[in-house]
């Protein structure tokens, strides 16, 4: 199998924008220096930008100052797939947690976002690919054949005609893979470029006057009255704090046991436009299968494609390091299943490669929430998903850090108590262990066997009881 060298843990995605003056933008040098804001935000991704941008749009008087370890998007924001979603895929769930109503308002005011989105790179007058062509969830295996069933059933109880349901030949219209299957097509959703828009985000909001200070780490965080956040060499005080460090945020006692951090990998072909065209994928249309340790796949503008693979986990992996922004065992059985999937790209080269932590929610919902005594929000759980649901989350969060009313605080994901995972060690074993079984069964069934009977209670196991530890 051939090795792809990271390149110090960055995505093709980040490569490719920050090579561009356009993207790369001006330097936001650490902060050396005490000063105040009004409102300070730990975290440079879509939720901690989309923020601040949301604050500047309801006051624009407002001191934002956004802190970030790394560069903006340096994170999960600039490495992920690209897949624009609202929560019409979780419909099902939603109406058995929270109701249909609310379940429909949720997943409304996400398909703003999305439409959102697009608009913003427009007005802002950056291209981020950003292609509202919809998704296609589709069987890899026979095994997978009708797990969408309950999304249709709860479409049609509520009068809802934005699913498909296809057959295998017309799934091989839209992507002629040998292995897929049946599917359903949405046509909310889309794809764009993830860093893209990160590092578009980041250059509008020093346009609006934010302040960003990048390559900062905050060593202390006091959530009191002033909010007050300490670096190596500076203090920030604060009237209000926002919290939007996704997987990072394990290392707080106060989430320890409300995200677990769970891999995901990626590997990126060169382009190869001609073969991508006999596929019959020339649009930006999603693709994902129903495995538990899911592909997403997407394609891009210069014919290129981008295969990932959700829910890995590098061994008993308790905090976040190295692996996780490059595994090689992950990175290859990417490529492995690449190939199955799309076999005339066996002899395509594999330009890049990379990974990336995810915060997964027991619930795998997002949650917004306050922490006492009122000053510092915070914004997590998006497992893997955020791209659409960081800017709505913005939007929450801008309102409760000004006390500013709206809509969006009504919604169910605010004031969320997920479900609290296992303590440690129980949990970083149990998942090390079920991940190894997923993977086992999961492979079993591409092959068309059935699995080990003990391998497939195992991979089973934290479903029954009540986690999903896949993106």
């Amino acid at each position: 199998m051939t090795s792809i060298p990271p390149d110090h843990g960055r995505s093709w995605w980040l490569r490719e924008a920050l090579a561009q003056p356009e993207f790369a933008g001006d330097p936001c040098p650490p902060l050396t220096a005490d000063t105040t804001a009004d409102v300070v935000i730990l975290g440079g991704g879509y939720t901690g930008m989309w923020t601040a941008w949301f604050l500047k749009e309801l006051d624009p008087g407002v001191d934002v100052l956004l802190l970030e370890q790394d560069i903006c998007g340096g994170g999960p924001s600039g490495r992920n797939g690209g897949f624009v979603n609202s929560f019409w895929g979780e419909l099902t769930k939603l109406c058995e947690r929270f109701g249909d109503e609310a379940a429909l308002r949720l997943c409304r005011a996400g398909e703003e976002s999305v439409t959102e989105i697009g608009a913003f790179c427009d007005k802002q007058g950056f291209d981020a690919w950003f292609r509202p062509d919809g998704d296609l969830n589709a069987a890899s295996s026979t095994s997978q054949i009708g797990e969408w069933a309950d999304d249709i059933i709860t479409a049609d109880r509520l009068r809802l005609d934005h699913l498909d349901v296809l057959t295998t030949e017309e799934v091989r219209v839209r992507v002629d893979s040998p292995v897929l299957h049946g599917g359903v097509y949405s046509r909310y959703g889309g794809t764009l470029h993830p860093a893209r828009l990160a590092r578009g985000l980041r250059n509008a909001l020093l346009t609006a006057g934010v302040r960003i200070h990048e390559h900062t780490h905050v060593a202390r965080f006091g959530t009191g009255d002033p909010v007050i956040a300490e670096t190596p060499t500076a203090r920030v005080t604060a009237g209000a704090g926002v919290l939007a460090m996704n997987a990072w945020a394990q290392h707080w006692k106060r989430f320890r046991r409300a995200i677990t951090v769970r891999g995901s990998y990626i590997v990126m072909t060169d382009p190869a436009p001609d073969l991508l065209a006999e596929l019959g994928w020339t649009d930006g249309m999603g693709l994902s299968d129903y495995r538990s340790a899911l592909h997403y796949i997407r394609n891009t503008p210069d014919g290129r494609i981008s295969f990932g693979i959700g829910g890995m986990q590098p061994d008993i992996a308790r905090h976040i390091d190295p692996r996780f922004a490059y595994d090689q065992p992950s990175i290859e059985v990417a490529i492995a299943d690449l190939h199955r999937m799309f076999p005339t790209f066996r002899d395509v080269g594999i330009e890049a490669a990379w990974g990336g932590p995810i915060d997964v929610s027991g619930d795998h919902l997002p949650f917004f929430g306050t922490l006492d005594p009122g000053t510092v929000h915070y914004g997590l759980g998006y497992t893997g998903n955020g791209v659409g649901p960081a800017h709505l989350g913005g939007r929450i969060l801008a309102h409760r850090a000004i006390a500013k009313y709206d809509d969006v605080l009504a919604l169910p994901l605010v004031d969320l108590e997920p479900r609290r995972f296992p303590p440690e060690p129980v949990r970083s074993v149990g998942a090390a262990v079920a991940n190894r079984a997923i993977h086992r069964r999961d492979e079993s069934l591409d092959d068309e066997e059935d699995p080990n009977p003990f391998v497939d209670f195992v991979a089973k196991l934290p479903r029954r009881l009540g986690y999903n530890l896949g993106p």
